[in-house]
């Protein structure tokens, strides 16, 4: 192999070495690690992402106007008022009559503001059928929610009185409220059914209570210390509920697949014949080794999304890193004093009717020892096959279209107030979604600042960017206004789109744009889609590259082979573009869609194929790491290539086929939410992974190491001055007898 192979100890065998000697020792230090960062996080609290940082762009300037301002903007509500059937119309006594019960029905709950008339507002549609009674919740926007319910109560009163009309509630407080009772919940009982699940199928496959515990105790200390440091390090870099709920996931998934790795290593080096003690510095020379490696390299991922610019993704990828880090660490350090505390007792709790392997006995997998069997034998075409499979599935993804969902996307037909988002917008087009023109001027109540308000309200008018009625509301004390514009298009997002570009390029510059000291950044949900898009669109080549490079050098320096770390960036990128082909497949195409409950969506959420990529990338690099780790050890043993492969691939199979099996139903929980962009993720993460584990680790991997031989192995001369951090530490090597040990009285490997 070119590299020789004596090597000093690495540090995870190190690590694991001084645990197992200072049992009680290093799990001091971790639960104090753990109570430190929890006591420290909470006391610091929590800073989250603000919304003027959500974005760069004009959403941002909107925002950091609105902020420096001081302008609390009050959650706004509109009561629709249509005629069934198209009877009546809104200069009808009765129809009259329905809008003055809803006016003094909304104002006597004492919880609103500012109502206006659709008579006075001029907010009624052309057909002459639909009305909006708008107003305003007092107190907070972002609580809202909370204090609504009076006031959908009010207006189904008058619903009950007016049978031949139908009067229905929308707006920033209803609709938070109604996602808070409907979903609320589900993502909650999603999180917390993640530990169940993997406690269920680690019971399944270590057959006794404590060694399924085990793994899932790290994860969740690993958790536990990682919440407090977010709220130490949002101070620097804020943080988010969807940072938490990344990380949650991660974490269990990453937490539990290391302690998995290191956790069956031990246990198969003792049902091999080794003694407690020699079995747990095999586990952390090997093992130990290889979950290093896996997590600097995760978190090599992970550190992608800071490229972003995107400050949610930037707390994400944050916490995300976080939590690797930690459980990495944990795994390396607490675990090896805790298997050594527990010694023959990890054991107890044995499941009855789950059959115990025999000391000595065959790790192998038979179902994998046959598929390896066949794959070995023909590599070239187990590539072919593998590859043309893996190719086919990631075809639809070079159609794919992201897009930032609308409401009824998001959750269909299934929630009433989604079918008054729909009639809302075909009576008046983008008025549930207009776009926000935040104007600040040294004086706002200026002539020539006035003229060009009127100007501005005119033109988006007759260009065709709205049909009206534009609103203007004056802040004086503030110098700022806010503009706000209908789009044509209402919730097509592309046509929309068009009509923003109208407003920002033509209506703006020849109105607002040519006064003086007057900003005017456009906002709003379409705008804010709009920035958001393009601002992502930026980041990808960085990201990519970022992760891509990182990646191929760690690897490259972890197993001194130009082959091995090429190949596992091709074998990655193959297993991500599956899970993009899937997703376009399902989501976008509707191909199998009822079988995982997805809507006619027709297009991927904008933020999930980057994070998927940062986020499968990283996770990949588990699987990869530990069977090429174990394959590498098998060679410096002495097997011939094609044998190492073998044994690596087998006698690794039982472990990844645990720790998929537990990502898999995690993220598949996430895949049975309601909101279709969870659907989205849950499912494409499973996907990838269930891949990964199967065809890429299975099939792939194998086969084309077969066909490179001894090229596997190979670092061209110039390359050989690259730092070595292999530090490989072959069995064999470890349970040497007496004469080399080093100062700590380890053995050194020979």
């Amino acid at each position: 192999m070119g590299n020789g192979e004596a090597r000093v100890r690495g540090l995870a065998a190190r690590a694991g070495g001084w645990s197992a000697r200072h049992r009680w020792a290093a799990v001091g230090i971790w639960v104090l690690f753990v109570v430190l960062a929890m006591g420290l996080g909470s006391a610091a609290g929590r800073v989250d992402v603000k919304d003027s940082d959500q974005l760069k762009g004009e959403t941002h300037t909107a925002a950091r106007i609105i902020e420096d301002a001081g302008i609390d903007e009050p959650a706004g509500e509109s009561v629709l008022i249509q005629t069934r059937g198209g009877g009546l119309k809104a200069t009808d006594a009765e129809f009259r009559s329905a809008v003055t019960a809803v006016v003094e029905a909304v104002e006597g709950t004492g919880k609103v503001t500012d109502v206006t008339s659709p008579y006075d507002t001029k907010t009624i549609s052309k057909d002459g059928r639909s009305a909006l009674v708008q107003f305003d919740m007092r107190g907070e926007s972002d609580t809202a929610g909370e204090r609504v319910e009076p006031v959908l109560k009010a207006v189904e009163g008058v619903q009950k009185d007016h049978a031949s009309l139908r009067i229905e509630e929308i707006g920033g407080a209803s609709m938070m409220k109604t996602f808070d009772d409907a979903f609320g919940d589900d993502f909650k009982k999603a999180e917390y059914s993640a530990v169940p699940v993997a406690l269920g199928i680690l019971l399944i496959a270590f057959g006794a209570l404590v060694a399924a515990l085990l793994p899932v105790a790290l994860a969740v200390t690993a958790i536990m210390a990682t919440m407090g440091l977010m709220g130490i390090v949002s101070h620097l870099q804020p943080m988010s509920d969807t940072a938490n709920s990344v990380m949650l996931l991660v974490g269990m998934a990453v937490g539990v697949d290391y302690c998995l790795f290191y956790l069956r290593r031990e246990r198969e080096e003792r049902e091999a014949g080794h003694d407690a003690q020699t079995a747990l510095r095999i586990a952390a020379a090997t093992s130990g080794r290889a979950i290093v490696v896996s997590g600097v390299t995760v978190c090599v991922a992970m550190a992608g999304m800071l490229f972003t610019g995107l400050a949610e993704f930037e707390a994400m990828g944050l916490a995300s890193l976080m939590v690797v880090a930690v459980a990495m660490v944990g795994s390396v350090t607490v675990l090896p004093a805790l298997l050594s505390l527990l010694g023959g007792r990890v054991e107890k709790g044995r499941i009855p009717f789950l059959r115990r392997r025999k000391a000595g006995g065959s790790q192998d997998s038979r179902f994998w020892t046959a598929v390896l069997r066949r794959v070995l034998a023909r590599p070239v075409i187990s590539v072919a096959v593998a590859a043309g499979a893996l190719l086919a599935i990631t075809a639809p993804a070079l159609g794919m279209k992201t897009q930032q969902f609308t409401l009824d996307q998001e959750f269909g037909d299934s929630l009433p107030i989604v079918q008054t988002y729909n009639r809302l917008n075909d009576a008046f087009p983008g008025g549930s979604e207009p776009a926000e023109v935040v104007v600040r001027a040294d004086d706002i109540n200026a002539p020539e600042v006035k003229s060009a308000l009127a100007d501005f309200r005119d033109r988006a008018i007759s260009s065709g960017a709205s049909r009206g009625p534009v609103e203007i509301k004056l802040h004086d004390s503030q110098n700022v206004a806010f503009v706000y514009v209908p789009l044509v298009g209402g919730s097509d997002q592309d046509r929309a789109g068009e009509s923003l570009d109208k407003l920002r390029d033509e209506v703006r510059p020849a109105t607002l744009g040519k006064v003086d000291g007057v900003e005017a950044p456009i906002t709003g949900q379409i705008a804010g889609s709009k920035d958001f898009n393009d601002q992502l669109a930026g980041a990808v080549i960085p990201v990519f590259a970022f992760v891509v490079v990182f990646a191929f050098l760690l690897m490259l320096l972890s197993f001194r082979s130009l082959t091995i770390a090429l190949t596992s960036i091709v074998l990655n990128l193959l297993s991500v573009g599956a899970a993009y082909g899937i997703l376009v497949a399902v989501f976008q195409h509707g191909w199998g869609a009822s079988l995982v409950g997805a809507e006619g969506v027709g297009a991927i959420i904008t933020w999930l194929p980057l994070f998927l990529f940062v986020i499968l990338f990283g996770l990949s690099m588990d699987y990869h790491v530990f069977v090429v780790s174990r394959i590498r050890e098998a060679r410096l043993r002495g097997l011939a290539t094609k044998d190492a492969i073998r044994h690596g691939v087998v006698t690794t199979a039982g472990v990844v086929t645990s720790a998929a099996v537990i990502m898999v139903a995690v993220f598949a929980i996430f895949g049975t939410l309601s909101m279709q962009s969870m659907k989205q993720m849950g499912v494409g993460l499973a996907a990838a992974v269930l891949i990964d584990a199967t065809i890429i680790r299975g099939v792939l991997l194998p086969a084309v190491m077969a066909l490179l031989g001894e090229r596997n192995w190979y670092l061209p001369k110039w390359l050989h001055r690259l730092p070595d951090l292999t530090h490989d530490e072959a069995p064999r090597a470890v349970v040497a007898g007496p004469a080399a040990r080093d100062d700590e009285g380890e053995p050194l490997k020979v």
